[in-house]
């Protein structure tokens, strides 16, 4: 059965996207820690992060690395944070979160709940930062 991540790859569950290219896609988490909070997934479902070929891991990466500094620049914040958890999602994914205080990037905060409007709203504005 596909994930929900690949569902959002194949288009059947809509998502705030951010950036993509051939093999990866980033959105924004829909009930994020922070606002800006964003995942980062290899488009090819992949269930642990840690089972991908070195050269996808990589990739992977890079992309994230690029999404990281556009989210970096449109949400005021003094880091982004990275996270690989991969215990509610069976897809391989990267959190990257705004980060002001440690505390930031707690997963066992409440998250926030966030309006569609804003949520497209704050995907535009990283969009325009991302190279």
């Amino acid at each position: 059965m596909a994930s929900v991540f690949s569902k959002i790859v194949s288009g059947e569950i809509p998502a705030h996207i951010v950036a993509q290219d051939d093999h990866h896609l980033a959105f924004l988490d829909i009930t994020p820690l922070v606002s800006g909070h964003t995942l980062v997934i290899p488009k090819k479902e992949i269930d642990y992060i840690f089972n991908m070929p070195d050269d996808e891991f990589q990739a992977l990466h890079l992309f994230a690395k690029k999404v990281a500094l556009g989210v970096g620049a449109a949400i005021s914040c003094k880091r982004v944070g990275v996270a690989v958890i991969g215990l509610e999602v069976a897809h391989a994914h990267i959190h990257l979160v705004p980060l002001n205080h440690v505390g930031d990037i707690n997963f066992t905060q409440p998250k926030l709940i966030v309006s569609s409007d804003e949520l497209s709203a704050t995907a535009t504005l990283i969009r325009m930062k991302i190279n």
